[in-house]
């Protein structure tokens, strides 16, 4: 509920109700209430505060439930959350289907699982051929002060490039 969304996504970005209210030219007071759900913005203001918080008046409203996972906020700009899976005995997840169609992902296809302190990221197998120059083929050449075979944008979860695992899983 769009409730739940603004109290969330003003705790991730660290703001107090007053430096929000504020930026879409209302009072703390107006801003707290629509926290609360005693009251709701016009569209107007629905508008400005998906635009301050990077997303949009759909996403802003979305209620974000998922069975047994409790509210999920909004994504970030550029970010999707796509919901939550449940780990198998073995192991073994669904992919959402929306992720699925969104990236392509076909039965058979080939994924990396990379991991970072945060947690983890499914990436096609291409990109880590790419990366590393295709298996089999020649050794990429080297530049100085860093190993070009792992960019430091390359397999960021948390803004870092290091990560501590990676497993090829096929996509079933």
């Amino acid at each position: 509920m769009l409730k739940d969304n603004l109290v969330t996504l003003r705790k991730l970005n660290g703001y107090s109700q007053e430096q929000v209210a504020e930026r879409i030219g209302i009072t703390r007071q107006a801003y707290a209430k629509w926290e609360s759900g005693s009251t709701v913005p016009d569209i107007d203001k629905a508008a400005a505060l998906a635009r301050f918080y990077g997303g949009s008046i759909d996403r802003l409203m979305n209620d974000g439930t998922e069975d047994g996972a409790g509210v999920i906020p909004p994504a970030p700009p550029g970010k999707n959350i796509w919901g939550t899976v449940t780990l198998g005995e073995r192991g073994q997840i669904v992919i959402p289907k929306a992720a699925r169609d969104k990236f392509n992902f076909k039965g058979g296809d080939r994924l990396v699982v990379v991991s970072d302190e945060n947690g983890i990221a499914l990436l096609p197998i291409q990109f880590l051929e790419r990366l590393i120059g295709g298996y089999g083929g020649p050794e990429p050449k080297r530049r100085k002060g860093r190993d070009p075979r792992f960019p430091t944008n390359a397999m960021s979860l948390s803004g870092t490039s290091n990560y501590n695992t990676a497993l090829v899983l096929d996509v079933a």
